[in-house]
């Protein structure tokens, strides 16, 4: 009994080694990275950043990026159309290996998510009607409301200004609307964000206006669950390598100017 199970291991060690010695030993072999595939969660109601077009696509920027670092590295990735409301929670737990969801990067988020290299700035600006004069600031609009998506830096800057009244929405885009049917006065969003509603948006470009210049410097990365360096590394690399490549340029090109 001794003997079987004696032989019984020797053949197992030396399955594994001859296993261990064809992977380590083949010039073919595909590094680790390549092998390995990603799910990314993305609130896709957001354009021009990341957006569900006519043929129930996720499109923009962000999609766009994700799809020239997937062919930079060799990684696989799949973008899943997340809620904003939850979103963070979903990292944290593990649903998903990243979030690209023109997330900017804070001192507060840090503390409890990793973020990538910065891939874009996208500042805070402000929209309001186009009737609307006399207004270039938050601090115009005191006695307002002014609205933006919950959870995002706009809400957080419109908190900021006395007397501003903050209406929170689970979309950007049911912002717009409202204030576009003057149900409020202002929408804070980033500017790539902004200027695609109020200024492309066949919907709303004959009723609104951006006021104003970016009020935030703000950038914005990957997130990516704290602690969880195989995936920012490969994300990192994937940014160091369209950047290099001048393909982020050209990304940015297309979508956002």
């Amino acid at each position: 009994m001794t003997m079987r199970k004696t032989m019984a291991g020797l053949l197992v060690f030396l399955c594994v080694f001859t296993v261990q010695v064809w992977a380590g030993g083949s010039k073919e072999a595909v590094p680790a990275a390549a092998k390995k595939k990603l799910v990314v969660a993305s609130d896709a109601t957001w354009p021009p950043m990341e957006f569900v077009n006519e043929s129930k696509e996720i499109v923009g920027f962000g999609p766009d990026m994700l799809k020239a670092i997937s062919e930079a590295t060799g990684v696989e990735i799949e973008i899943r159309n997340t809620a904003w409301d939850g979103i963070f929670a979903g990292l944290a737990s593990g649903s998903y290996d990243a979030i690209s969801s023109s997330v900017t990067i804070t001192e507060e988020r840090k503390k409890v998510m990793d973020f990538t290299e910065p891939y874009t700035n996208a500042g805070q600006v402000l929209v309001v009607p186009l009737s609307s004069s006399g207004v270039t600031v938050l601090a115009d609009l005191k006695g307002k409301r002014v609205g933006a998506q919950i959870g995002t830096t706009g809400a957080i800057e419109i908190a900021k200004v006395p007397g501003v009244t903050l209406a929170s929405y689970d979309e950007v885009g049911l912002a717009f609307e409202d204030l576009a049917l003057g149900r409020i006065d202002g929408v804070v969003a980033d500017s790539p964000i902004a200027a695609d509603f109020a200024l492309q948006n066949p919907k709303f470009k004959d009723k609104l206006k951006i006021v104003g210049k970016p009020f935030t410097d703000e950038w914005l990365g990957l997130a990516v669950k704290k602690g969880d360096a195989e995936t920012l590394k490969i994300l990192n690399d994937g940014l160091a390598r369209i950047k290099a490549s001048g393909k982020l340029d050209e990304i940015a090109n297309k979508w956002l100017y």
